[in-house]
């Protein structure tokens, strides 16, 4: 039922999700599905609690480059959700306050948690400050990122999330010189070899 549901938000958004749509794409039935989400909304965050299910945050040693990837793991499956179904998924559920807390925890938590275990890394490391805001640096990436999707015309893009990070990291590292340097010694070590890192920060 939550892979149809996926489905139809990605072809018909927000507003052509219905029960009946569900059951029909799943050869279910409207009572199955009533007996385990009470209405639209409840229904709709567990799908993308399912598509936003990303990946532990990787450590390669190369703090620029783990705080960049996590960012950028969280966003590609961000970016696969269409900006209305956002804006119209929360104005459904902002009245109710449970919902509102599930809206959040689905949709705004995970971009937290993808850079949050790269950021508390860095600072037990000493490549950032110890007396930064952490939680404010964090609600600094998910706004950015929820922001963007909710009021802006399109998701933010991979350039926007590069600058975003770099200007953040450039005011909270105790190094930013050494951090990009050590990036990009580690980014020629890669060139011909397996791989690059997704996430590149630029001077």
């Amino acid at each position: 039922m939550l892979t149809a549901t996926l489905a139809i938000l990605d072809t018909d958004g927000y507003g052509g999700l219905s029960f009946e749509a569900v059951a029909r794409r799943a050869g279910t039935s409207r009572p199955a599905i009533y007996r385990r989400w009470s209405g639209r909304a409840p229904l709709v965050l567990a799908a993308i609690a399912q598509r936003l299910d990303i990946p532990e945050p990787p450590d390669t040693g190369c703090t620029l480059c783990d705080i960049g990837e996590s960012f950028g793991v969280f966003l590609t499956a961000y970016r696969s959700i269409r900006p209305e179904v956002l804006s119209a998924l929360y104005a459904e559920c902002a009245p109710d306050p449970e919902l509102r807390t599930r809206y959040l925890q689905t949709l705004v938590e995970p971009a937290r948690t993808a850079v949050g275990c790269a950021l508390d890394r860095a600072i037990a490391k000493g490549d950032l400050r110890s007396s930064i805001d952490r939680n404010l640096l964090l609600d600094l990436v998910g706004s950015l990122v929820h922001y963007r999707a909710m009021f802006g015309p399109e998701h933010l893009g991979d350039t926007e999330a590069e600058h975003a990070i770099e200007m953040l990291l450039q005011g909270a590292a105790v190094d930013y010189g050494a951090l990009l340097a050590h990036s990009e010694a580690l980014k020629q070590q890669h060139i011909g070899g397996s791989g690059n890192h997704h996430v590149h920060i630029a001077q």
